[in-house]
């Protein structure tokens, strides 16, 4: 049962591991998300956890991207992981002397007005993770930078980096939110009524209106979209898909009519799962889109064509 995520050991998602799996050791550090993805679809891990979208930067396009295409995946759970940052170092030095700073491009855009004020001769260098840019000021391999940015954890495990500065983020409430994913034969959660459902909708014609047929199928359900975020498939210059959360499980009436309907307007619409808000604030849903109310009405319609 051995979990992938987004390594080293000390990122933020080995926080959210934490949250699923707190006491286990078969965890497998991957270099990357498409990395932790190709170690779910090709048996090698029975799940993985990765980032999906940050209350400061929006949606994680290295995972939206990821689980957009190839063999299905499920998400099976949600963590919100609170983000903190230091600023590290090998040695002790003050920072107008800090010639380049290495960390997550997330990172570096959920601190850079504190790096502007206090590292503004500092070159941003990215790494593929906030402990791998720390980590590496302490490999044998040279590095072009000299200082790093990393959660807290990192500086536990590692007391040989040297704290320059703490808690240097410039939103001191931004969150992140991750997801565990298992293969598409998962079992899918029950339904707790706060839930989510995520879906991958390709933009299937490139013409006026196709963007509001997509949004009715969920309007006139009383189905809320929590998130939409469109992505490049990749393929030519403005072909899109979009990447969806919507309030509600599929086993709910409201939201399994939904997907009724998109499917119908576009078959290639892919169920990447429901599952429960890591937040358990549930949906607001008005008297007429309860599952009571679509059970009646179907009902009715049914007597009315002489099938009941």
């Amino acid at each position: 049962m051995t979990i992938a995520y987004l390594g080293p050991a000390g990122t933020f998602t080995e926080a959210a591991l934490r949250q699923v799996d707190p006491d286990g050791t078969d965890h497998l550090p991957a270099s990357s998300v498409p990395a932790a993805l190709a170690a779910l679809r090709d048996g090698r891990v029975s799940s993985a956890v990765v980032p999906i979208e940050n209350s400061v930067e929006g949606g994680v396009s290295a995972t939206l991207d990821a689980v957009a295409v190839g063999p299905e995946v499920r998400i099976l759970a949600e963590m919100l992981v609170p983000i903190r940052f230091n600023l590290v170092a090998t040695q002790d030095k003050p920072l107008s002397e800090i010639k380049a700073v290495s960390t997550h491009s997330h990172a570096w855009a959920q601190v850079r007005d504190w790096a502007e004020t206090h590292v503004p001769q500092a070159e941003y260098i990215p790494a593929s993770s906030t402990a791998a840019g720390a980590l590496g000021l302490l490999g044998d391999e040279p590095v072009s930078y000299d200082a790093a940015i990393c959660a807290p954890t990192v500086c536990e495990t590692h007391p040989e980096l040297v704290v320059l500065a703490e808690n240097i983020g410039d939103n001191p409430e931004a969150v992140t939110r991750f997801v565990h994913l298992g293969g598409p034969d998962s079992p899918l959660p029950e339904r707790t009524g706060a839930d989510r459902t995520t879906l991958v909708i390709p933009l299937w014609e490139d013409r006026a209106g196709a963007l509001m047929e997509i949004l009715e199928q969920f309007a006139t359900r009383g189905v809320n979209l929590s998130r939409i975020e469109s992505r490049p498939t990749g393929n030519y210059l403005g072909d899109y898909f979009f990447s969806v959360d919507v309030d509600g499980h599929v086993r709910d009436e409201r939201v399994a009519e939904a997907l009724v309907g998109l499917r119908r307007i576009c078959p290639t619409t892919r169920f990447l799962g429901s599952y429960a808000r890591a937040d358990h604030k549930p949906a607001v849903v008005a008297g007429h889109h309860t599952d009571g109310a679509f059970t009646q009405a179907r009902d009715w319609v049914a007597d009315l064509r002489g099938l009941q």
